[in-house]
């Protein structure tokens, strides 16, 4: 049982130690945290699973932060036939502090943290494993993804990250000003998290704060291949968090950590970048919610979130136009 003082989100980075000495290291780890959402779970192993490199250079594992809608167990021995192992958590300890877990368990030197609802195309490992040899400065590496629904089929088509393989220029700047990158298309040496220690302080957007520290001491090697795939679903942490505000809340926190971790002469321009680039966000998030369900009130919520962003000529008039589709009814698609 975790102490009477845990914190399911740490207040500070928790350190992530060296392994012991004697510890068979590989190359890669890929560490699959799962909570729930096991319907997608089978897809996410075996897209590991057709490009493994054997257990001689790959660690594939499923930590389990105590499921109670299926038997992860099960799925992982019948996928994996013995070749995943898995680890299930003595009792539920959260998103935040399931990562750190796997962290901590990864015997790679490239650790990837692939969330048990997405998934990665044949040649990731390969391509990232290139990128590091190319470039053995880099913290971290990634290639370029997308989103997806339930079906794996996209949802939107996101700008991509970069202009051209290689160190990603300007990063630290850009990645402080909006989210880049999800989960899947990332991901980062161990001896990297050794140094800046595991995910902290938000629950909602924890990614996005850990791609910052990286950003702020290490370069990060970019491939622009459409590898990975985040998958969007009504069970993600993402999509439970609005109607409470905690999504609101978390990107705003660690926005304005972002900002004031960039050099000085940056911080004002980027901070009314990144408030344009989050009230243009829950703007249109508010429409396709109240399109989506009908729920007035969620989709209020988000709206004047919106407004907290940032009031401009663009969230003021997507508000209004809600307020105006709820008064008549008004059920289309969003506009």
């Amino acid at each position: 049982m975790p102490e009477s003082n845990f914190e399911r989100i740490p207040s500070t980075p928790p350190v992530i130690l060296p392994l012991p000495s004697g510890t068979k290291r590989l190359q890669w780890s890929v560490m699959i945290p799962v909570y729930n959402g096991l319907a997608y779970l089978e897809q996410t192993l075996r897209s590991v699973l057709c490009q493994d490199f054997g257990p001689d250079r790959m660690q594939i594992e499923v930590v389990d932060d105590v499921s109670n809608e299926g038997d992860v167990a099960e799925i992982v021995e019948r996928v994996g036939k013995g070749r995943i192992g898995y680890y299930r958590q003595p009792v539920n300890v959260g998103n935040v502090r399931n990562f750190e877990t796997c962290i901590n368990r990864a015997v790679g030197e490239y650790v990837h943290i692939l969330h048990g609802d997405d998934y990665v195309e044949p040649g990731f490992y390969k391509t990232i494993t290139q990128l590091f040899i190319d470039f053995p400065e880099a913290g971290a590496a990634c290639t370029d993804w997308r989103v997806v629904d339930d079906m794996g089929f996209p949802v939107w088509t996101n700008a991509p990250v970069g202009e051209e393989r290689g160190i990603l220029k300007n990063w630290q700047q850009r990645i402080a000003i909006r989210q880049w990158l999800e989960p899947p298309a990332k991901v980062v040496k161990r001896s990297t998290y050794e140094d800046l220690g595991s995910f902290f302080m938000v629950h909602c957007c924890e990614d996005w704060l850990m791609w910052n520290r990286i950003a702020a001491k290490y370069p990060v090697a970019y491939h622009p291949e459409v590898l990975a795939k985040y998958r969007n679903h009504d069970q993600n942490t993402t999509a439970v968090s609005f109607k409470n505000r905690k999504n609101f809340l978390d990107i705003e926190k660690t926005m304005l950590y972002n900002i004031a971790h960039l050099p000085e002469h940056l911080r004002a321009e980027s901070e009314k970048a990144s408030r344009k680039n989050y009230a243009f966000y829950f703007a249109n998030l508010a429409h396709r919610q109240w399109h989506a369900n009908h729920d007035k009130e969620e989709a209020l919520i988000v709206a004047k979130d919106a407004l907290k962003f940032q009031v401009n000529a663009y969230s003021v008039k997507h508000y209004l136009k809600l307020l105006l589709k709820i008064a008549t009814g008004y059920m289309g698609k969003t506009k």
